[in-house]
């Protein structure tokens, strides 16, 4: 039987991190999950820190966004019928939430934990002798027609407001940035202090080391196994019981597996997504990632190759794989750039843990004396790790927050 200051449930990169700040407060850590470090959702990721994130994703406001999702015409997004039912709620909560004054206020709210996330990431990428990972390129988005263009004012007239650089861009100035990309777009936003990783799995076993050369104890274990021990919480790993006072469930998609038993419901869904690797036809480049807005994918280098990832797939979580939207974003994908013959013969899938108002949960659990949330980072996971385990730490350990916690506390739904 251990005993330890804190016990965080799941190994992704939101999990590793909020360790890894555990542990360089002094306090004695077990990180614990059932399957090996990085390998769940954070492994198939963008690999983009999105430090110059904006405006979350929306759900379609016009008539013809709502066409192309209900009749499965575009790759950003695609669902299964028989889900739609117990997905509903969720969905008009999203659409309520999409409006766009509420954006405007959740990019506001969201924007400390963002607005720290690339030197969050820097510095663990030092002590962890990771940095070799990072390029810091920016990303571009592309927009095939003005109208698509014209209407992102509103997100430029944040970016002035957070003291966020952006570089508007026509089909010359981008393919100066990306020679080798076709020019079937008519304009490109540049956002140079966004950053990415090129293996981000490598990335978070880089933290999962750093954490044990420190003293922390990675176990594997099924965090089903929680339960009370006299005051505090005891968890069953391979390697034995587990008590602490304090435990943090950073389980991503299955942490209602857990939180539900315990009485805590929250309105949380997951969006499906997918990735596949590509080479790239003779000498054809790819410097940073590229999102293809109109069609819903993103490209990125990869040390696997050039990864392409699919946009969002409503699905029960753990329904069969259905990677669909391939068929649908693969002629436009090698029409935007050179792709050559897949790189692997694997096709990754992941769920992306999603609250409808697209701000995390970080901070105590409801009526849950020492358990503490670390969820719902929706498509940021990767960004927002560092950040999250900063903010965790400072929490449980007493001292003055980094930011105010409170629009990330889960008692918004709850009330």
């Amino acid at each position: 039987m251990a005993r330890t200051d804190a016990i965080v449930l799941g190994a992704g990169i939101v999990g590793t991190s909020i360790a890894l700040h555990l542990v360089k407060r002094g306090l004695s850590v077990a990180m614990v999950d059932r399957a090996g470090i990085g390998e769940q959702t954070s492994y198939g990721n963008s690999g983009v820190i999105e430090g110059s994130t904006i405006l979350p994703p929306a759900f379609p406001q016009s008539l013809g966004g709502l066409f192309r999702a209900a009749f499965k015409r575009g790759s950003d997004a695609n669902y299964h019928l028989s889900f739609l039912p117990k997905v509903a709620p969720w969905l008009w909560a999203f659409r309520n939430a999409s409006r766009p004054d509420r954006l405007a206020e959740t990019a506001r709210l969201n924007r400390p934990l963002f607005a720290i996330a690339g030197a969050a990431h820097e510095a663990l990428m030092a002590e962890s002798d990771a940095t070799r990972y990072l390029r810091k390129t920016g990303w571009l988005k592309l927009y095939r027609d003005d109208k698509s263009f014209q209407a992102l004012q509103p997100e430029f007239d944040l970016a002035q407001e957070f003291g966020l650089p952006l570089q508007a861009l026509d089909t010359a100035g981008v393919q100066a940035l990306e020679p080798s990309l076709s020019p079937v777009f008519a304009h490109g936003v540049f956002w140079p202090k966004a950053a990415s990783l090129s293996n981000p799995l490598a990335v978070t076993r880089a933290y999962a080391r750093r954490f044990g050369q420190l003293g922390g104890l990675a176990l594997t274990g099924d965090a089903r196994t929680l339960h009370r021990s006299g005051k505090g919480w005891r968890v069953e790993t391979n390697e034995g019981g587990v008590d602490s006072s304090n435990v943090v469930v950073a389980l991503g998609p299955w942490a209602p597996d857990l939180l539900e038993p315990l009485g805590l419901r929250l309105p949380m869904a997951v969006k499906r997504g997918y990735h596949r690797h590509f080479r790239a036809k003779g000498n054809a480049t790819l410097a940073r990632p590229v999102v293809d807005v109109a069609n819903g994918y993103l490209m990125t280098p990869m040390e696997q190759g050039i990864r392409l990832t699919t946009g969002a797939e409503f699905a029960a979580r753990d329904a069969a794989p259905t990677p669909v939207q391939f068929d649908r974003l693969m002629p436009k994908a090698r029409a935007l750039f050179p792709l050559g013959d897949r790189a692997d013969d694997k096709t990754w899938m992941g769920s992306r843990p999603c609250f409808p108002d697209q701000r995390p949960v970080i901070g105590r659990a409801p009526g849950q004396n020492g358990l503490w949330l670390a969820l719902g980072h929706a498509h940021w996971g990767l960004t927002l790790g560092p950040s999250t385990g900063r903010l965790l730490a400072d929490l449980i350990a007493g001292t003055t927050p980094f930011c105010d916690p409170q629009p990330y506390a889960a008692e918004r739904f709850l009330r």
